[in-house]
């Protein structure tokens, strides 16, 4: 046996794995109480990293007992992991769409990269995060400008993560970049695993400040946590760590918390608000991780 023959095998072996995760996630995820996005982004999280998205799924959503979701994802890994994951899922859809479109036109380089980063953005920005976060929110444009922030500098350690994986098994794994290679969606499935991880630190950083949202729980007939409760929903999404303005701005002045401050999620929520000149300084780390990742990739694949 050579070793394309090997890998081979052992892309074999990923992808059964993957396909059994996927099914198990999809089926039993119905049974969760979560947000119907978040239960979508598991999906394609399991469909992008395998056993992993399942491993994920299981210990960081999926309901312990009847009753205890709430406070099961009110631990902040729950919550980060969210956070990341729904980066991940919708942001992925457009890399990987961005990846073929750039093979088949026969795009190179900083194009291609280029292009699965705008589509990337895009589709994780404008359609994963926005829309998810319109009701909540009050309105799309609200949602487009509340969300931007987030999910540029989470989408920027993703790709930091993704494009030296990928741009180094592309050349090290024959006709991995060939989309209709088994080969191709192996690596493109390595990379964004690697992306995840990349991206988890800064989605930490970013709940922990009340940037973006995490894992929710929704059940039905119950009204929004820090919103209008005539709202006319059929489902509602109990946020660890969301509070109304009011009680955000209540936060800021006090140090302390009690018990009964907590939220229903049991959870404390961020009272940090990071200044301007802080989110734009970490704005410029996610870019310099960016490029680093991108220059250390396009030298390791020219070896």
């Amino acid at each position: 046996m050579d070793g394309l023959e090997f890998v081979d095998g052992i892309i074999l072996m990923w992808f059964s794995l993957t396909a059994l995760s996927v099914l198990f996630v999809a089926i039993d995820i119905r049974n969760t109480p979560e947000d119907p996005v978040l239960k979508w982004g598991f999906i394609l999280l399991t469909a992008y990293i395998g056993p992993f998205g399942v491993f994920l799924y299981v210990f960081g959503c999926r309901e312990p007992l009847p009753g205890l979701h709430e406070k099961y994802i009110a631990t902040r890994w729950r919550q980060v992991l969210g956070s990341t994951m729904h980066c991940v899922a919708g942001d992925g859809i457009g890399i990987l769409a961005g990846a073929i479109i750039g093979a088949v036109i026969q795009l190179s380089g900083l194009w291609e990269i280029l292009l699965e980063y705008v589509l990337g953005f895009g589709f994780g920005w404008a359609i994963f995060q926005a829309l998810a976060m319109k009701a909540m929110l009050g309105s799309y444009k609200q949602a487009l400008a509340k969300t931007f922030y987030a999910e540029l500098v989470s989408m920027n350690w993703l790709m930091a993560g993704m494009m030296p994986t990928m741009m180094i098994l592309m050349r090290t794994i024959e006709g991995a970049e060939d989309p209709t290679s088994h080969r191709f969606w192996f690596v493109m499935s390595m990379s964004l695993l690697v992306g995840f991880i990349a991206a988890y630190p800064i989605n930490w950083w970013l709940v922990s400040r009340g940037l973006k949202h995490g894992m929710m729980t929704v059940r039905p007939h119950e009204s929004m946590i820090g919103m209008d409760t005539d709202m006319p929903m059929d489902t509602t999404p109990h946020q660890a760590g969301a509070q109304p303005a009011s009680a955000q701005e209540h936060s800021k002045h006090s140090g302390n918390h009690k018990p009964e401050d907590q939220g229903p999620s049991g959870i404390i929520p961020s009272t940090i608000t990071p200044s301007t000149t802080r989110m734009l300084g970490i704005a410029a780390i996610s870019f310099g991780a960016l490029a680093t990742g991108i220059t250390f990739g396009m030298s390791m694949a020219l070896h």
